[in-house]
């Protein structure tokens, strides 16, 4: 017999065999070498075929327009991200969203008391009677608006606006630096939240020199009377044989909680400066001065707390 013949000889007998059962099985019989019935395949009977998912519909974007609303891009340039026409151009290249949902079109109207706009993910602030502003708070002035001990108190620094602030968090009278002050309730409340983990930098002046094994300690974890203390990071700036300067950053919110860390490891706190909230930076602000946080600073601060 020629090769082609017994190749077709072959596909014949393989064709014959139904799914794997002998050769000459009846179709449909499942006669496979042990005499055990095979189960037949999807579509052959004996088995019924598996009912196919309807297919979900993508749900279309939400619309955000509001018949009696403000155009979108005049809201925008109210808050002052610029003129109309850049405001224009932020919409069209897909940089905003309104509650979430980004809008492209120029003739969407939005309630701006009502909706949440971002740009390039920045919350924008719209409400123009909420002001946040950072003040370097001096030495021995105590973290409240007014002392019934007649102490030099926040209020002080901020008696020329006409704003009803109050402060986001403490500091003891003897620490120094950065602390907010604001009418925004949500913004606060927020920033305070243990849940957000806000980062904090300070620079501490320490009696003694440490040692650089001592940033792994407190990063593992330091137990104080009310629990366990860890630290984000931690670096020594400079030291001489009697001190160390060093900076670290937290998350905590525990009372004196950086003091408290340090005395417990043997390196008392002789002086103590704030210089950083989230992305808000002390700069070259000096002490008793205070300054509105500016639009970007703002944005990005209460994107860090999910506003």
């Amino acid at each position: 017999m020629s090769t082609e013949g017994r190749r077709g000889g072959a596909a014949g007998a393989g064709r014959g065999r139904d799914g794997g059962g002998r050769a000459g099985a009846p179709r449909g019989a499942g006669g496979g070498r042990s005499g055990q019935q095979r189960p037949a395949r999807a579509g052959q009977p004996g088995r019924p075929a598996r009912a196919k998912a309807p297919a979900r519909a993508a749900e279309p974007p939400r619309d955000v327009h509001d018949p009696e609303g403000v155009r979108l891009q005049k809201v925008l340039a109210t808050a002052g991200l610029g003129s109309r026409r850049a405001c224009e151009d932020l919409i069209t290249a897909g940089r905003v969203t309104v509650d979430g949902v980004p809008v492209i079109e120029l003739g969407v109207r939005v309630d701006p008391a009502k909706v949440a706009i971002h740009v390039d993910g920045m919350r924008v602030q719209l409400d123009t009677s909420m002001v946040t502003i950072a003040l370097n708070k001096p030495l021995g002035v105590v973290s409240t608006m007014h002392d019934p001990d007649g102490r030099p108190s926040l209020a002080e620094f901020v008696k020329n606006r006409e704003e009803r602030l109050f402060h986001v968090g403490r500091l003891d009278a003897e620490t120094e630096g950065l602390i907010l002050l604001t009418n925004d309730g949500e913004l606060a409340n927020r920033l305070a939240h243990p849940s957000h983990e806000v980062p904090k930098t300070y620079f501490a002046e320490l009696e003694g020199r440490v040692h650089p094994s001592l940033g792994k300690q407190l990063q593992k974890g330091i137990e104080l009377e009310d629990g366990l203390v860890t630290v984000d990071s931690f670096r020594i700036v400079d030291q001489t044989a009697q001190a160390s300067l060093v900076e670290l950053v937290l998350h905590e919110g525990r009372n004196r909680v950086v003091r408290r860390i340090f005395e417990e490891v043997g390196f008392p706190v002789t002086r103590l400066v704030r210089t950083q909230i989230g992305p808000i930076k002390l700069g070259d602000l000096r002490p008793g001065r205070t300054r509105v946080l500016g639009k970007t600073e703002l944005g990005t601060l209460m994107a860090l707390v999910g506003m």
